[in-house]
């Protein structure tokens, strides 16, 4: 039977292929609820929730290209210092804001400020990553 349009609430652990913990909504204490292939998920995610049974937990290996895509260069994006105010406050190793045309925020790590340019990259954290998860479906609503 599938899941497929209808809300689903689930827990998860996502760790990365080193066994690296990266998110976790028992962490949180909360399950995420979303509509089974809608799109609001990673593709791969969507998948394996799909064709789950409430009370069911899997395990699944989903691929970078299944996630969020592999890395894309030209998402780094140089920026010469002196055309961005406060540069003095970037803090380089962490994720800032933009606000793109639609007033929609852009989020971009914050990679160096040095020989006047500053370097960001705007590609997910997780770009390039393949990813696993532990999924329990708690709760399916139709």
């Amino acid at each position: 039977m599938s899941n497929e349009g209808k809300k689903v609430k689930v827990h998860y652990v996502g760790t990365l292929d080193d066994g690296t913990k990266f998110d976790s909504s028992i962490d949180r204490g909360e399950p995420i609820e979303f509509t089974c292939m809608a799109g609001q998920m990673i593709k791969g995610f969507d998948e394996a929730v799909k064709d789950m049974a409430q009370g069911e937990t899997k395990n699944v290996h989903i691929p970078a290209d299944q996630a969020y895509g592999p890395r894309d260069e030209s998402l780094i994006q140089r920026v010469p210092t002196d055309t961005i105010p406060n540069v003095d406050q970037l803090p380089v190793g962490q994720t800032v804001y933009f606000q793109g045309p639609m007033g929609q925020p852009i989020p971009a790590k914050v990679v160096s400020i040095e020989d006047g340019v500053a370097t960001f990259d705007l590609n997910h954290e997780m770009a390039g990553k393949d990813l696993n998860f532990e999924i329990t479906l708690v709760e399916i609503e139709d």
